[in-house]
């Protein structure tokens, strides 16, 4: 039936098991995905997207390092927008709207496809641990399968508990029962664990709306997507989405459901995500508001099924049908199921080293919301490293931690393990301290060729970077070198309403102004005959744009982050003993022997050390 014993077990194959799956596998290792359901593989459990603010610049750096994600996502996609174009290139965030069913059939496909990827259904009632070290999983059929590593990518599922109003019953998702067994375990083994909650709203029949009342919201004009590779195109046909509001009488309605909320009667105790709150938390914590926007998502290209984006609720379904059918465009509509709330197991991420791998049990990896996280994309990261540390380390080589300057996941690992997290965690542009560096149209830059060293990104992906990075290049020498004389661009910087050059300039001078866009640089016969010459795609003229309009900006970032190295590269023995530092403060102490930080800027980021402490550490460390 099974292997006598795998490289590596992921446990769970929502985006985390499947990424961490699926990297495993393609780096060599004999893998075993094991999931209550093969029809659900890859399940989008609320809303139909991939991407958005920060999100997008996961995927993408997901992508870089060889994952599936933007594969899928692109394939599957009948939307594409770039989010905050208005904004610098450092803010730009790439976002599908996704069909559903299509999107976990792509998973399943492309999973199936992996080499040395083995699958199994059944529930995973425990795990086999031995003297420290993780050596299986038992199933509710009581089969033992060996394994050297095991990723655990539980979601939602680790004693779920779904609530919609009075009425709460066990299930990791709507229509699924949860999982039992493994959090025991964990706690045995000297874990501690916590509660979480997140939510989702009602699905309804797109029959039933009156689109013509809602705003339409259409997708870019010149759709990009996802994937670096040339394995996926472009979006040529988009299915629109639609934008309404709800009102004073909707949220009425909506209050005199509060005495029977699990939110507001007690049942409900641990935290939800603070940036997607759901209708009820809304109302209650911004009561001034007379409105909130809706946004009415279809779910696939031939599916009347509809996401109500903005409308996330445990309360009861009758309080649900009857304030939605008061929202414009909503007056008939029909529901598919009921929004709810659903509270889960997790394990505070600080019993995590920067690997994924806990510190506790040896071989053992947690990924995706068992971590603390929200959203797709946060997951799906972790469970891509979480996979390949498990496959390098059952292959005896080092592993590949992703520092806070080279990518949003360095942050995002790094921030939890660091400071760890007691709501769901999203990711924001603004945890990234060098989120200039961080952009989302140079990920393959910073990261492809960390995937194409361990194995995980081909030879024909690293090329495709490389030609990409230095014609960019050449093309910004181009404009150092080339000048451009006072008749060939007073013309153009007159209808940009900018000042006119009295002498011949350097074109990256002219071009570097705000006012001057790469439409207007192309203009020049110099820059039109040079693209021409060397045939170079939109993606090359945007990224050469970008290193000319923010180099200072970008060069500024890269010095400070350089300065910063010097404490990343200060190690910390992996048993120093805090206690003996008395002139350190108590506090200090106390988390550092927690949390065991491994370099001395690891030290510097957990809350309650100060900077006196980092001092003081430094002295004891003889620096």
């Amino acid at each position: 039936m099974f292997q006598e014993e795998y490289d590596v077990i992921v446990v769970g194959a929502g985006h985390a098991g499947c990424e961490a799956a699926a990297a495993a596998a393609n780096l060599g290792s004999t893998t075993l995905l094991v999931t209550m359901s093969l029809q659900n593989i890859a399940q989008m459990s609320c809303n139909p997207a991939m991407g958005g603010i920060a999100k997008g610049q996961i995927v993408r750096e997901i992508d870089a390092l060889g994952g599936y994600s933007g594969i899928v996502s692109d394939k599957t996609a009948i939307q594409f927008k770039m989010l905050n174009k208005s904004k610098g290139p450092a803010m730009w965030s790439p976002r599908v709207q996704s069909d559903r069913m299509r999107f976990a059939e792509e998973w399943r496909l492309m999973l199936e496809g992996t080499a040395n990827l083995d699958f199994y259904q059944e529930m995973v009632k425990g795990l086999i641990i031995e003297n420290g070290k993780i050596k299986g999983i038992r199933t509710s059929l009581g089969i033992e399968i060996k394994a050297k590593s095991v990723v655990l990518t539980n979601g939602t599922f680790l004693n779920g508990l779904i609530h919609i109003g009075e009425k709460q019953f066990g299930g990791g998702r709507a229509g699924e029962s949860a999982a039992y067994g493994i959090t025991e375990d964990l706690v045995q083994a000297g874990f501690q664990s916590g509660r979480m909650k997140t939510g989702t709203p009602p699905r309804v029949d797109g029959r039933s709306l009156d689109y013509s009342k809602m705003n339409e919201e259409k997708g870019d004009a010149k759709p990009d997507k996802f994937s670096y590779s040339d394995i996926t195109q472009p979006l040529i046909h988009q299915r629109s989405c639609h934008m309404t509001y709800t009102s004073l009488e909707v949220h009425d309605i909506l209050r005199e459901g509060f005495d029977r909320s699990p939110m507001f009667n007690g049942r409900i105790k641990s935290l939800g995500p603070r940036y997607c709150p759901s209708i009820e938390d809304k109302i209650n914590r911004f009561a001034d508001k007379e409105r909130h926007q809706l946004f009415v998502e279809p779910e696939g290209w031939k599916t009347c099924e509809v996401y109500v984006n903005g409308f996330s609720t445990s309360l009861p379904e009758d309080i649900q049908f009857k304030a939605l059918r008061s929202v414009v465009g909503f007056e008939k509509v029909k529901f598919f199921r009921p929004g709810y709330a659903i509270e889960y197991d997790y394990f505070p991420p600080t019993q995590l080293k920067h690997t994924l791998e806990t510190k506790l049990v040896e071989g053992l990896y947690f990924a995706g919301q068992i971590n603390g996280t929200t959203g797709y994309e946060e997951a799906a990261s972790q469970g891509l490293m979480a996979g390949i540390n498990a496959a390098l380390k059952v292959q005896e080589k080092a592993p590949l931690i992703l520092k806070r300057d080279e990518a949003y996941i360095g942050v995002l690992i790094d921030d939890l393990i660091t400071k760890g997290t007691e709501e769901p965690y999203r990711m924001f542009t603004s945890r990234a301290e060098y989120r200039t560096l961080l952009r989302q149209d140079n990920a393959d830059f910073r990261l492809t060729p960390m995937a194409y060293e361990i194995g995980l990104a081909s030879e024909k992906r690293l090329r495709r970077m490389e030609h990409k990075l230095n014609e960019s290049e050449k093309m910004v020498a181009f404009f150092k070198e080339t000048s451009v004389s006072v008749a060939e661009a007073n013309p153009i910087l007159e209808s940009k309403d900018t000042a006119l050059i009295t002498q011949g300039d350097k074109m990256f001078k002219v071009f570097s102004r705000p006012q001057i866009e790469l439409e207007d640089i192309i203009k020049f016969e110099k820059v039109a005959a040079y693209v021409a010459e060397n045939n170079l795609d939109q993606e090359i003229l945007e990224q050469a744009e970008i290193q000319v309009k923010y180099s200072g900006y970008i060069e500024k970032e890269r010095n400070n982050a350089n300065k910063l190295t010097r404490l990343e590269d200060a190690k910390i023995p992996e048993n120093f003993d805090y206690s003996k530092i008395k002139s350190m403060s108590i506090e200090a102490r106390q988390k550092l022997s927690k949390i065991r930080p491994v370099t001395i800027s690891q030290a510097s980021r957990i809350s309650g050390v100060s900077p006196s402490d980092v001092s003081v550490l430094l002295i004891y460390m003889g620096r």
